[in-house]
């Protein structure tokens, strides 16, 4: 797992925004690799991808993705608020 990592992301606009890599982890049953990722310095939304080996974002491509990251980073964040 990555923490406290920024990663570089284009906007609707084609803008480049910096990013604040919260963690990774793999799905061995999906054979992915996920990133979940916020804007740099903000506690604001949180974000999510699927990443490949050299590093390209690729969008999630199911609603049992997403439902299976929610719990991830539900569990994440129940874990940071402890600390």
């Amino acid at each position: 797992m990555i923490t406290s990592t920024s990663l570089f992301v284009q906007d609707e606009h084609g803008n480049e925004q910096e990013m604040e890599i919260l963690f990774t982890f793999e799905d061995d049953s999906r054979n992915k690799k996920y990133v979940v990722f916020k804007h740099l310095g903000e506690d604001s939304e949180v974000f999510a991808s699927i990443y490949d080996e050299v590093g390209n974002l690729l969008p999630i491509e199911t609603q049992e993705e997403w439902d299976m990251i929610e719990e991830i980073i539900g569990a994440f964040e129940d874990e940071e608020s402890e600390e």
